[in-house]
Parts: C-alpha cells; structure tokens; sequence
C-alpha cells in the first residue's frame, strides 16, 4: 500500500464541477492499494499516518502529528500510485489491486483512521473523476509505502 502525503492548509474534492469534501488544515493523502495487501499494511499505513510528526510545535519545528494539531485528513483513492512505467511509455497497472477489493480496503482504512485519529476524516469520491485542489504548506510531501520499497 503506497500513500503520498501532504501537510496543507486546506484540500477539496470536487466531481462533476461540485465539491464532494473538503478540510481545513490538515494532512491530503493519496492511497494506493495494492494486489498483495493485506490488514498488516493497513495497519501500518493507518499509524503512520495518523503520528507523522510534520506540523510545526512552538518553536518552529516538525515535532507534532495531525491530531495534536487539531488538523483534518482527507483520504483520496489513487490507482495510478502503482503504476510501473519503467517499460514503455504508457504505465502498467497491473499490480493496482481490483476496485471492488480496493473499495473494501479503503473503507476499512478510513473507519480505523476514525477511530485512531480524533480529527474528522473525509474521503473522496471512490472510482470518481476528481479534481482535488491542494494548497500544500510548506511544502511537505511525504512518501510512504508499507514494504519499505523507497
């Protein structure tokens, strides 16, 4: 399972031109699942997520996590996070896990996301067209994936 996350000021999630979601400040992370995950990787991802010490303490350094700070997260499923382009010109997805199983998983990830982070958690619209407006504050972008692969 892969996620990119963003430390924000605020995200949205608009489809067909209205806004489905939105927060304030807060954590914006794109997930990708895979073929082969399974509970112990979203389990991770949920941990991570929810303690990744990016927000600024008093003296100007990343020492706090999103629920120290109040903030929201907002969860958006990316297929594209898996894909392989090191072939070819167009990316393999391949290895992207079925959406019917991928819904699942990604319901599962933000109910434990609800319970372990007292913030409010949205999602975006699953299998949707999005345009998703990030105002990214920093910036700070983090890459996780649950194998370790980078």
């Amino acid at each position: 399972m892969r996620a990119v996350i963003q430390r924000v000021l605020s995200a949205s999630v608009f489809v067909d031109g209205q806004e489905y979601s939105s927060i304030g400040p807060g954590l914006c992370c794109l997930i990708g699942i895979e073929k082969a995950d399974t509970q112990d990787d979203l389990g991770y991802l949920r941990r991570k997520i929810c303690s990744l010490r990016i927000f600024d303490d008093e003296t100007g350094l990343m020492n706090l996590d999103v629920e120290q700070t109040g903030g929201d997260i907002l969860l958006i499923s990316q297929f594209t996070l898996h894909g392989d382009a090191r072939k070819g010109r167009r990316p393999s997805y391949s290895k992207a896990e079925d959406p019917l199983k991928a819904e699942g998983l990604l319901s599962e990830l933000v109910e434990g996301m609800r319970s372990q982070c007292s913030g409010k958690v949205k999602t975006g619209k699953f299998q949707a067209m999005m345009d998703v407006h990030i105002v990214n504050h920093g910036p700070v972008t983090i890459l996780l994936d649950s194998r370790k692969r980078f």
